[in-house]
């Protein structure tokens, strides 16, 4: 049988090998047309069963990625999504109560309703995989697995195992999958079609948990178990905010996987949450992570060495960090003393990423120490990393130009001087970028890609690219006064002060940020950023603290009370861990959240109405992956259009009133009234 996606031959030994090749995409995915055709493929092998079916991948990018995410926003309400829900899961029971024994060739990534499709199979066999391929992410929209997961992933691994599975949404290596039984066996390319006949002929048992694991899922025990897996969730979402994973632990906890109650409780679950504003814009933000990774043309330009001048904090984890993705890197500064430090944090790096001795060893010889700055003349791109000072960078690039060669780029890692004022001196300006990196850089997602008006689209294309080829989120903006994310954090953070000058507790001000949804509250981000560059940066974008605060955090940077880096700022940090005191200070105002919050999102209208970004949703984008802004909220120009632009513009004039013009609605709002 041949359809438009799926391709069934069954071979001589009367096994059917269905194979699964989409013809409309890169990667497979489970959308209705797929799962349509799939529904009547199956009606031939439950009418004449044959020896044996194997599902395999026509893809050589993996076996199937999940479900087709753009349908989802076509769901409107959760009576639909339980009639998409439900059939999804009868499919898989139809293909787990075949007559006949069933195998899964995972050939690559597996993933969501792919992994529901394996593990609806008796059998999985997976070729061998050092990345992590095999998970069940659908936390990370705000879901939970939807297609019968929530069962089987208990039913073949076990509580601990499949819980963690799903409650992380992080994926786990073949070898993992084969220890905690969720592959049956390894292959290679040579050998797992013989594999799959194999498993076929032997009709063993599936695999079942571990009897410990048998164990915890009786009715008596899960009750204690579930105070344990709330408290590991908790420690990373709020349920008001992130629900998914709340709700995986209630169905488990009322079901127990069973096979009789269990498929419909998740198809009712599922449905809802679809339907929920977290999951509407965890999607959102989805579609966002690839609209940043669409930036840009193909370039033929491929950087492949980076010399990076700076081996401070920020310039020596930027090599390190390259090194890491494969790249060659050279790494200079003043003296061999100042580039220690840095080397020792590298291979600190290194040693927690990368298991495998031989390829330790090769990336270790990736980065070197570079005194005297030779890399440069061999390097695709040269990345300055440098203190904060005008005449110390361009007296920088003048070296720099005599060195580099011919169709190399030059980048600065400025994160408030703009462009325009560096690169006056330079004799090819137009090849000269910002590439803004965020600390701690090993973590954070967003590198800011700034501009000018002449920049060429050969060399952005060239920037996006590598960006992308380190593992991270490219945001094109334009050079102005801390381009995006610093812009819209100096406001939160002013605002955060002016808080601490009113007596408010400083763990009372945190807890506020993070009731909204922010990662960090913005007293321990000061901290983390450092008291010294979140006092430069304030200088620069005109948010200068002033009054005692003022006084005060300057007080503290003269001590070299800087913050997690020295130790000591607002908070003591030990081990790089905050140590807070919720005791002292007064409780936070009615209005810290919107004086907090709305003076980032009056910050993004600025940027928005001043075209440093494109458009509304890049804008989003970068706020969400640059500043941690609650992911769950779409963004703060989401926000503001979910909450009302109105409602939103009247609060500002509100706040304006009772504490100053700062937080006067920015002129842009009225473009975003007419657009609503």
């Amino acid at each position: 049988m041949t359809s438009k996606h799926w391709t069934t031959e069954t071979d001589d030994g009367g096994i059917t090998w269905v194979r699964l090749d989409k013809t409309d995409g890169n990667a497979n995915v489970l959308s209705s047309e797929v799962m349509l055709e799939l529904d009547a493929l199956l009606k031939p092998l439950e009418e004449n069963p044959p020896q044996g079916v194997v599902f395999y991948s026509g893809k050589t990018s993996g076996f199937i990625m999940g479900a087709d995410i753009t349908e989802f926003t076509s769901v409107t309400t959760p009576e639909r999504a339980y009639e998409v829900t439900r059939l999804g899961q009868q499919l898989f029971d139809r293909i787990e109560a075949l007559h006949c024994p069933t195998v899964s060739a995972i050939n690559g990534f597996c993933l969501g309703g792919g992994l529901e499709l394996a593990m609806s199979t008796d059998y999985r066999v997976a070729l061998a995989n050092e990345k992590a391929i095999l998970g069940l992410p659908e936390v990370q929209l705000g879901l939970h697995p939807g297609f019968g997961g929530t069962v089987r992933a208990i039913q073949i691994c076990g509580v601990r195992p499949g819980m963690q599975l799903m409650l992380t949404g992080a994926p786990v290596t073949v070898d993992k999958g084969l220890r905690i039984g969720l592959i049956d066996r390894v292959a290679s390319e040579q050998n797992w079609q013989q594999l799959c006949r194999e498993l076929i002929a032997a009709r063993r048992p599936k695999h079942r948990p571990p009897l410990l694991e048998r164990i915890l899922n009786l009715r008596l025990v899960r009750p204690f178990i579930k105070p344990m897996l709330v408290k590991q969730v908790a420690q990373k979402a709020r349920r008001s905010h992130y629900p998914a994973p709340y709700a995986m632990i209630d169905l488990w906890v009322k079901h127990g996987a069973a096979t009789a109650t269990g498929y419909e409780a998740e198809a009712r679950s599922f449905s809802n949450l679809m339907c929920t504003a977290t999951s509407r814009n965890l999607v959102r933000v989805f579609f966002l992570q690839n609209r940043l990774k669409s930036q840009g043309n193909k370039s033929g330009t491929r950087i492949a060495t980076v010399h990076v001048v700076g081996a401070g904090v920020m310039g020596g984890d930027i090599a390190a960090w390259c090194a890491l993705r494969g790249l060659q890197v050279s790494l200079q500064d003043r003296a061999a003393e100042f580039i220690e430090p840095a080397m020792t944090r590298a291979a600190a790096l290194f040693a927690k990423r990368v298991r495998d001795p031989a390829e330790l060893a090769a990336t270790t010889a990736r980065l070197r120490a570079d005194v005297n700055g030779s890399g440069m003349a061999d390097a695709d791109l040269i990345i300055e990393a440098i203190y904060e000072n005008l005449e110390a960078k361009k007296k920088l690039y003048a070296t720099v130009e005599e060195k580099m060669k011919t169709g190399a780029i030059l980048a600065t890692n400025t994160s408030s001087i703009r462009l325009q004022e560096l690169r006056t001196d330079l004799r090819q300006p137009q090849r000269f970028i910002g590439l803004h990196f965020f600390n701690p850089v090993a973590q954070l997602p967003l590198v800011e890609v700034v501009r000018c008006d002449d920049s060429t689209q050969e060399v952005l294309d060239a920037a996006f690219a590598f960006v992308k080829a380190i593992g991270k989120f490219p945001l094109e903006c334009a050079s102005a006064p801390g381009f995006v994310v610093n812009r819209i954090l100096a406001p939160y953070m002013a605002e955060a002060m002016r808080l601490v000058g009113a007596g408010v507790s400083l763990a009372a001000i945190d807890e506020v940020a993070v009731s909204f949804g922010m990662p960090v509250g913005p007293i321990e981000l000061v901290d983390s950023v450092g008291l010294d560059v979140v006092l430069h940066v304030s200088k620069v974008l005109g948010t200068k603290m002033e009054g005692p605060v003022g006084e005060q955090v300057s007080a503290m940077v003269a001590r070299g009370e800087l913050g997690r880096k020295s130790g000591r700022g607002f908070y003591t940090w030990r081990d790089g861990k905050v140590q807070k005191d919720s005791t002292s200070g007064s409780a936070p105002p009615p209005d810290a959240e919107d004086r907090l919050v709305l003076s980032m999102v009056n910050e993004a209208v600025a940027c928005l109405a001043e075209k440093v970004v494109s458009d509304a949703d890049l804008l989003d984008a970068g706020v969400i992956f640059g500043t941690g802004f609650a992911p769950f909220r779409g963004g703060p120009i989401n926000y503001a259009r979910e909450r009302g632009i109105d409602a939103v513009v009247a609060r500002l004039r509100q706040l304006a009133a009772a504490h100053g013009q700062h937080f006067a609605p920015h002129p842009g709002w009225s473009e975003l009234q007419a657009g609503d």
